[in-house]
């Protein structure tokens, strides 16, 4: 995100010529930004909880998840090739409905996702940590320890500044999608050699609740794997031709992800019982030692870290950036918009952005907890978003554009804020969690207005939303 201008009184927010970004990204750049957003923390942390969740059947709510993704996927697709712009939610949701709240608080959702995302990898990099150095962090405070100890590194990292580029991006979604591939491999060899219980695949084991609602609860929980393809959107005026390219890659890079974590998923549950895959963070490590005992279980576990490590600096780039954009629009207090002198980074929202990261990291920890928090946080934005692509409609551009058909939006729209609702047997507190960090959100929006209706300026004035619209978080 662009730092905005220093205002005084009422300047305008960007001048009024700004060079375009540099057109750079062809389908296969654009197809590894894709891929790479989505793969990470989901998978590596959270295939054992939806195994203890569905039983032996774990690939099932995956593959629910991948669908129910790729049908917001199409909403996205319409809505970045008709307005090819750096941007996201926010402006979407500002485009249809005009209400500078209801974009706010889209805007502070997507900020959160990125905050419980972030505290989702920061716990898994201090499992894989215990594991790759043999240090014992069984116990929950050494574990937590570990993690604030590395949110504070990615803090301080964040604060001097990340230069983000498509080449690095390439290296990183190479490491992460050399761990996923390590793990179907080393299935498919145990599979091929007979050491593996194939049985297993297709038993479910619901604990009395049915198959419906264990797979709904289990898609609910995966869905946290599948997060990160909406991020794409953001890069649409720097590819080449995105009216074009966008819709074929973005579902390309759907469908590859989708296909990987189905054979993890079939891989782990025919090499490890699900009574111990479910057990601690760290369930392809498990895999990787019954499939593979002579492999260096080190390697894997830097590979994980890795993985991780790049989600939670990512996510907390993302949401300190996001803070620092609703500040500089007058929806949150002026302090969070200020920017170091030195670093030229925003300093105050990285401090509040970790503060938040901390408190979750120390009171909530467990992974199944956050990264639920963030599948619910990104189901409830979808829903907007699909419901956006309707409203839309009614406002036609010049130029071509993917359209949808009618009915894919809205069937997107009701199984996303299906998957949110209580029904699915979502834990109550991954709702309390979200409440406050939104509440959070609310009470900062409210300061902000009570102040600028004091000192008689406009609340929320949202010209250029862009500075709000990055994306959601990625794995």
């Amino acid at each position: 995100m662009a730092d905005a201008p220093v205002r005084t009184g009422e300047a305008p927010r960007q001048p009024a010529e700004q060079p375009s970004l540099k057109r750079v990204m062809g389908p296969s750049l654009l197809l590894l930004f894709v891929v790479g957003d989505i793969l990470g923390t989901g998978v590596y942390a959270l295939t054992g909880q939806v195994a203890a969740e569905v039983g032996g059947a774990a690939w099932l709510p995956f593959l629910v998840a991948f669908i129910v993704a790729i049908l917001t996927a199409f909403s996205y697709l319409e809505l970045v090739t008709k307005y090819p712009q750096a941007a996201g939610a926010a402006l979407y949701t500002h485009k249809a409905f005009g209400v500078h709240f209801v974009t706010f608080i889209v805007a502070f959702t997507v900020m959160c996702s990125g905050i419980t995302s972030a505290s989702t990898a920061s716990r898994a990099f201090a499992s894989n940590l215990s594991e790759a150095f043999d240090v014992e962090l069984s116990t929950g405070v050494g574990i937590t320890g570990v993690a604030l100890l590395f949110i504070l590194l990615v803090a301080a990292v964040n604060f001097r500044g990340v230069g983000e580029s498509v080449k690095a991006n390439v290296v990183l979604t190479c490491v992460e999608l050399s761990g996923l591939l390590i793990i179907i491999m080393i299935g498919l060899w145990a599979i091929g050699g007979g050491e593996a219980d194939m049985s297993r695949v297709t038993e479910f084991d619901t604990q009395g609740q049915g198959v419906f609602g264990a797979v709904t609860a289990a898609t609910a929980l995966a869905f946290f794997a599948m997060v990160g393809f909406e991020d794409s959107v953001n890069m649409a005026e720097e590819c080449k031709d995105p009216v074009r390219i966008f819709p074929k890659v973005m579902l390309s890079g759907l469908i590859i992800t989708g296909v990987i974590y189905v054979l993890v998923a079939i891989s782990s549950v025919a090499l490890v019982p699900v009574d111990q895959l479910g057990e601690g963070d760290t369930p392809l490590l498990q895999v990787v030692e019954a499939g593979a005992p002579g492999f260096p279980l080190k390697i894997f576990a830097f590979i994980t870290m890795f993985a991780v490590a790049n989600s939670a600096l990512i996510n907390m780039l993302m949401a300190s950036r996001l803070v620092y954009g609703m500040s500089r629009e007058r929806v949150l207090p002026g302090p969070l918009g200020r920017v170091h002198p030195g670093r030229r980074t925003p300093w105050v929202a990285i401090i509040f952005t970790t503060l938040l990261a901390v408190g979750l990291i120390t009171f909530v920890g467990e992974v199944p907890a956050l990264g639920g928090t963030t599948a619910l946080l990104l189901l409830a934005v979808f829903s907007v978003v699909n419901v956006a692509v309707l409203v839309l409609r009614r406002q036609p551009v010049e130029h071509k554009h993917f359209r949808t058909p009618t009915v894919i939006p809205i069937i997107g729209a009701i199984t996303c804020a299906y998957l949110a609702t209580p029904w699915t047997g979502r834990d109550s507190e991954q709702y309390r969690i979200a409440g406050i960090l939104l509440a959070i959100g609310v009470v900062l929006w409210f300061v902000t207005w009570m102040i600028n209706r004091r000192l008689h300026r406009s609340q929320g004035d949202m010209d250029d939303p862009e500075n709000l619209g990055v994306g959601g978080p990625v794995n």
